[in-house]
């Protein structure tokens, strides 16, 4: 291990900092960590006062780089300028790589307000011919001293640079560097064979201002280990890949070659989003296994909802929602069969194993399409569904020929429709609302006492308030004629029947109250008159 030795010059004392560093094989001297760059400096009391001074009290101030983080923008190479040694008050160099912090007591100045000074020497000590300055934030300057081969080979910008004033140039200097730390860096890169090697370990962040620096110095081979580092690192989470891939999408406009990083998030493939998102659909859909296809469901159901937050998705909307109804009709269609079949009058007499595969499939279907049902009244696209189930008479009336136990589940279809027009979350037409009520509230009523205590999902107020809501959205002929039916299943099951009371108090007000309140009005008004 080598060392840097890290001096600090007080008046009347030395104090020297070893900070230890390492050597490469291929000959690059490791730049000093980000400690050296943020090191706080603390004044101290000089030790050859007079004793017959009044003792002061100790002074302690604190100087340090502003953090840097990955937002801030690095010096950019056009603000260069050409300057030699005589002109910066740089401490001599050492044949040894070393970083100088040097403190100077100037009259009638802050000790905050003093330049910090770093003097870094990459290669062989002694052999560089040519310095390179940084000047940073707050004052802060690194002095590099540099070989002009190393800086031409490996950058387009230094080539052009030093090839303006080859004779005169002794001193190349960077103003207004932001990030003096990735810079040093960068340019200690430029002195390694194998680039890849040296960004293993590092952070995705620190690799995007390494690349950033490397754009604006033209060190193509940098450029390239560092596209191949972010090709192969895992990004984590949403923000570091947006930075990735809009640092990513600048290169591209560029003329540099990011097909690789970009393909992570992007397909040239000829797939249709409607042709995957329908494979996806067909596979959740004839799962059989519980626990997957039960997690599966949900995950596709918050991504769905995600994609409807999205600003101008209508076109992907349209799609996704002709792929949903296409899975609806083709569940629907397997559904009446199936019940078709169970149906039959020999389908009772055959053994357990014949019907249960049968009853099983009824249950997957009926889940299925309840699971479709919830995508599109949470797209607020379900007004069709409504015209498709209230059109199955057939099915309405295959439901009364099977055992509660095998068709409840087609039950709550019914109940999650009336629960979506109570909501406004679907507006089918008048006609619809009634058929919907005449097909489908019978059957509700049948098995609904197996429904609430049997289906944990089931909620009871919800339903008897959507029912009701329901039932008031139609004119007040047809809601006397669905009520009064219901109050003659009510009288006989009772709590066994939804209970639609606070909906019959509305449809009595309408009816009985309502008239004699504008009769009333209207008499006001014929006796003012005359």
């Amino acid at each position: 291990m080598a060392e840097i030795r890290l001096t600090r010059l007080e008046q009347g004392q030395t104090k020297i900092r070893n900070v230890p560093i390492a050597v490469t094989s291929d000959g690059f001297w490791c730049c000093p960590s980000p400690v050296v760059f943020q090191k706080t400096l603390k004044t101290q009391n000089p030790l050859n006062k007079p004793k017959s001074s009044p003792p002061r009290p100790k002074a302690s101030v604190q100087k340090k780089l502003t953090p840097l983080t990955e937002k801030k923008a690095t010096a950019t190479p056009s603000r260069s300028g050409i300057v030699s040694d005589d002109q910066r008050n740089f401490t001599s160099d050492t044949p040894v790589l070393s970083a100088s912090v040097v403190s100077e007591r100037m009259p009638r100045q802050k000790i905050e307000n003093l330049p910090r000074k770093v003097s870094i020497e990459f290669g062989e000590p002694g052999t560089s011919d040519l310095k390179v300055v940084l000047l940073g934030r707050q004052g802060f300057a690194v002095k590099l001293s540099v070989h002009k081969s190393v800086l031409v080979d490996n950058s387009s910008f230094f080539a052009a640079k030093l090839s303006e004033q080859q004779l005169l140039l002794h001193c190349l200097q960077i103003d207004d560097c932001e990030d003096v730390e990735i810079y040093v860096e960068t340019v200690g890169l430029m002195y390694c064979k194998e680039l890849k090697q040296r960004l293993i370990k590092q952070s995705v962040s620190r690799v995007l201002r390494i690349l950033k620096i490397a754009e604006q110095l033209g060190f193509n081979s940098c450029i390239q280990s560092c596209l191949e580092y972010l090709e192969a690192v895992p990004w984590v989470g949403e923000e570091e890949e947006e930075k990735v891939v809009s640092s990513v999408l600048r290169l591209q406009g560029e003329g540099i070659g990011v097909t690789p990083v970009l393909k992570r998030v992007s397909s040239d493939t000829s797939n249709t989003p409607r042709d995957t998102l329908s494979h996806i659909m067909e596979l959740v859909l004839k799962s059989n296994e519980e626990r997957g296809r039960r997690e599966m469901k949900s995950v596709v159901l918050k991504l769905l909802r995600e994609n409807n937050r999205l600003p101008g998705c209508s076109g992907s909307a349209d799609i996704c929602n002709e792929t949903i109804y296409s899975s609806c009709r083709s569940c629907l269609d397997s559904l009446l069969s199936l019940f078709r079949q169970a149906a039959e009058p020999e389908f009772v007499d055959k053994p357990v194993d014949s019907k249960e595969p049968v009853v099983k499939q009824m249950t997957l279907e009926a889940d299925n399409l309840s699971w479709l049902l919830e995508i599109l009244a949470d797209r607020l696209a379900a007004d069709e569904f409504a015209v498709m189930w209230a059109s199955q008479q057939e099915l309405a009336s295959l439901h009364t020929k099977l055992p509660i136990v095998s068709r409840h589940h087609v039950s709550c279809i019914t109940a999650r429709l009336f629960v979506g027009i109570g909501r406004g979350e679907l507006l089918p037409s008048k006609e619809t609302r009634h058929l919907l009520l005449q097909t489908w509230l019978q059957p509700l009523i049948n098995d609904y006492s197996w429904l609430h205590h049997g289906c944990r999902s089931f909620d009871r107020k919800v339903v008897e308030e959507g029912i009701g809501r329901t039932i008031l959205t139609l004119p007040l002929e047809e809601q006397q004629s669905i009520l009064l039916a219901w109050l003659g299943s009510f009288l006989k099951a009772g709590d066994n029947c939804p209970n639609l009371q606070r909906a019959f108090e509305v449809w009595w007000r309408r009816t009985f109250v309502r008239p004699y309140v504008e009769q009333g009005n209207l008499l006001e008004t014929d006796n003012s008159m005359t």
